[in-house]
């Protein structure tokens, strides 16, 4: 190789280095990323959620929930919100998802009124992780702020929603796995299951462990006995009512507190994949903390949902700004 072909490859690494470095600078995602582009986007967003959640304060912990679900699924690029087509089941119509998802209205009207403002620019993705941070802060929680920056994704399957998102029957170390999967640790595992302190549960979710837990038990021995039988009460064997739900924390289901962590103390969480979390040292002191630290677990938990919220996002030219949340563009 001559020494002007050298040149010109020395140039061209320098040159690939130099757009590399920017290309990962703009996949960063950041805090106030819309303050020059729509600086009104996190109130707008912030307007809907209280609106939202004044008729229906349900819907806090139905946009937690969503935003959960969205970045374990295909990371946090939004294609929860995407609807099914005649030849594509997506995501949202699921057996996780479906019925128990709630708040899409609010991510619509959100949306809507970006568009208006600022046709365009901000995400589907960004909106719902907006949107869960508010509904957090709404119901007592620690407000924080979210990195933003996400491109909405065009792909959404109902396949890989069942595949991804972790069913509320495993145990302690089948759920370390499912969040190491995610890059999440044990700890912030323990952490966001405090998400359960807000919502509901329709009957089918924990029914297992109520009636023909196993050959030698009619119930699951790990259940409350007194809570066993009002659970019981609210979801009489082989119901098939879709309306019928129950409070996951059964102490303060409104408030985004610790009460999800007394009542596991308790035996009363609701689900297997609750209970089991005092089933390991590691795992049962981190319960045992949280429940007695309201604000040491409000802080944990705003962090480990900022990182929850960098799962596998979409930044700079990967994905789309939709302009219809339920649709690709």
């Amino acid at each position: 190789m001559g020494s002007k072909q050298v040149i010109i490859s020395v140039f061209v690494t320098l040159i690939s280095t130099f757009c590399l470095c920017i290309v990962k600078s703009e996949a960063q995602l950041k805090v106030g990323f819309y303050q020059n582009s729509c600086g009104l986007a996190e109130f707008i967003v912030k307007q809907e959620v209280l609106k939202g959640f004044i008729r229906d304060n349900g819907v806090a912990a139905g946009l937690v929930r969503m935003h959960f679900h969205d970045c374990f699924v295909r990371g946090c690029d939004g294609s929860v919100l995407i609807d099914s087509t005649p030849t594509n089941t997506a995501e949202k119509d699921a057996p996780p998802n479906n019925p128990s998802l709630r708040g899409f209205e609010i991510i619509d009207n959100a949306k809507a009124k970006l568009e208006a403002v600022c046709g365009g620019v901000v995400s589907c993705a960004d909106i719902l992780a907006f949107a869960a941070r508010d509904s957090v802060q709404i119901t007592g929680g620690i407000g924080y702020d979210v990195p933003s920056g996400r491109k909405d994704g065009r792909v959404s399957l109902s396949s890989e929603a069942l595949t991804n998102l972790p069913p509320p029957t495993l145990n302690v170390n089948q759920l370390t796995q499912a969040f190491a999967r995610k890059g999440l640790t044990q700890e912030e595992m323990v952490t966001l299951s405090g998400a359960h302190t807000l919502g509901r549960s329709h009957c089918a979710s924990f029914s297992n462990r109520l009636y023909n837990f196993n050959a030698t038990s009619s119930q699951d021995p790990t259940l409350d006995q007194f809570y066993a039988g009002r659970l019981k009460r609210q979801c009489p064997q082989g119901t098939t009512n879709p309306n019928l739900v129950v409070p996951m924390d059964p102490f303060t289901p409104a408030f985004t507190d610790v009460g999800y962590y007394t009542a596991i103390l308790a035996n009363r969480g609701l689900f297997t994949s609750d209970q089991t979390l005092i089933t390991s040292p590691q795992t049962q002191a981190q319960v045992v903390q949280n429940a007695q630290n309201q604000f040491l677990w409000a802080t944990k938990f705003s962090a480990a949902m900022v990182h929850m919220g960098k799962i596998d996002v979409l930044t700079g030219n990967a994905g789309e700004v939709r302009a219809n949340c339920r649709v690709i563009n």
